[in-house]
């Protein structure tokens, strides 16, 4: 389905004669029985995505927008109660929310991981719970899962554990139902067991504290916990982290988020810059046309940055469905087979990641200095692409696909891959 948001008219062209396109022939995306509530919480988080970048804090309203969407509980599966969505549907919602509101879409797509996590950790009994509360109670999951940042002990304590400590980049924490948290069990921070607690828990402080310059509303700051009383039973597993080749998805489950969230912002890139170039833009003197859309090196440069997008988003969606199927195998699953995944996974990333800092600067050449203007907010594609690529040390990940080209080695599972 056309996106709504996108079909704004257009002046007359020089012949006098209305041009009959809108941005909407860019991105044709049907969500199925979705649909309807995908465009509707998109358009409800466009029309303030500008303003709401500007001011940072917490979303609280556009929250409750997803919220009351119905769609966090896509990636719960039909036994308790959710979707059961394939993850390539679910990526393309991610996707679809992230052309409009980078933050909102990081806090949706991270509702999702977290659900994964239980699905990949959980033993039977805690799914069953966890699962099922998620779509009963409406729970917005929050997370505290920073496997670099283990400045947090948990201690055996008679019949239960006691949390104590700090975590940073725990994107939607703030106003969440629920929270999952690493701790390490020893000294190697990848032995690290997953914890399922309410965040209204006593002992935890969600702190105000992110103000970077992208992905401004993820409220991806930092919690505190202070003997915070932790169950056994709240602690996810068997399997747990390393129980299965299938565990280790989780990974590939959050790169493939954050690969999303390129590809979104390079959408929305694209199409501000179009929009600004019908209904804005000045050929330039010398160019002998009167529209600035019939320049033709701006034709040029956006046939170019078109090509470098497709790239990218046909490399995602190869790897979005070698994701589904290596889920869907369950236990089956091979660590060759996951490492193949993790391999196209990779591709994918790297190549989204490039165009989406390439294309979301180059923009401003096809649109002009006016475009610079605060008001347009142009400048907050670039700024989310460049936030979330430095999460993650991408030299690595080419040196994994190298070693697999020379030596037909996969990487092997770890906090990052």
């Amino acid at each position: 389905m056309n996106a709504p948001h996108s079909a704004h008219a257009i002046a007359p062209a020089a012949s006098g004669n209305p041009v009959s396109y809108t941005v909407n022939h860019l991105f044709r995306e049907d969500f199925g029985r979705h649909t309807e509530a995908v465009e509707h919480a998109a358009a409800r988080l466009d029309a303030t995505a500008v303003q709401r970048d500007k001011d940072g804090g917490t979303a609280w309203a556009e929250r409750q927008v997803l919220r009351d969407s119905g769609l966090l509980t896509l990636a719960v599966p039909a036994t308790f109660g959710g979707a059961g969505l394939p993850w390539p549907d679910i990526y393309a919602i991610i996707r679809r929310f992230a052309r409009v509101d980078s933050s909102l879409a990081h806090l949706f797509g991270f509702q999702h991981l977290q659900v994964a996590s239980v699905c990949l950790f959980a033993n039977p009994v805690q799914q069953a719970d966890l699962l099922s509360r998620t779509v009963s109670e409406s729970w917005f999951w929050g997370n505290a899962t920073n496997g670099l940042d283990t400045r947090i002990t948990l201690t055996p304590e008679g019949d239960h554990f006691v949390l104590d400590g700090v975590k940073s980049f725990c994107s939607g924490a703030t106003g969440s139902d629920r929270l999952n948290v690493t701790a390490p069990r020893g000294g190697d921070p990848a032995d690290r067991v997953f914890l399922s607690i309410p965040t209204d828990r006593a002992g935890i402080t969600v702190h105000d504290d992110w103000d970077n310059l992208g992905q401004r509303q993820t409220d991806s700051g930092s919690v505190t916990f202070s003997k915070v009383r932790v169950a056994a039973d709240e602690i996810l597993g068997p399997p747990g982290t390393r129980g299965t080749p299938r565990a280790t998805l989780r990974t590939l489950v959050s790169q493939l988020i954050l690969t999303e969230i390129y590809l979104g912002n390079t959408q929305g890139a694209l199409g501000a810059a179009w929009r600004y170039v019908h209904e804005e833009a000045r050929p330039w003197f010398s160019s002998g046309v009167a529209r600035a859309a019939d320049d033709p090196y701006g034709q040029i440069r956006f046939g170019d940055l078109w090509i470098q997008y497709q790239g990218a988003l046909a490399l995602a969606v190869q790897a979005e469905h070698a994701l589904q199927r290596a889920w869907d195998k369950g236990d089956a699953l091979t660590a060759r087979d996951r490492g193949e995944v993790a391999l196209l996974i990779w591709q994918a990333k790297i190549a989204a990641g490039r165009a989406a800092l390439d294309i979301t600067s180059r923009i401003f050449e096809l649109m002009g200095a006016r475009a610079t203007a605060a008001r347009y907010g142009h400048d907050r594609y670039w700024r989310n692409v460049r936030v979330h690529t430095l999460h993650d040390n991408l030299d690595y990940k080419l040196q994994d696909i190298g070693r697999w080209v020379l030596d037909d080695r996969v990487p092997e599972p770890s906090i990052y891959t």
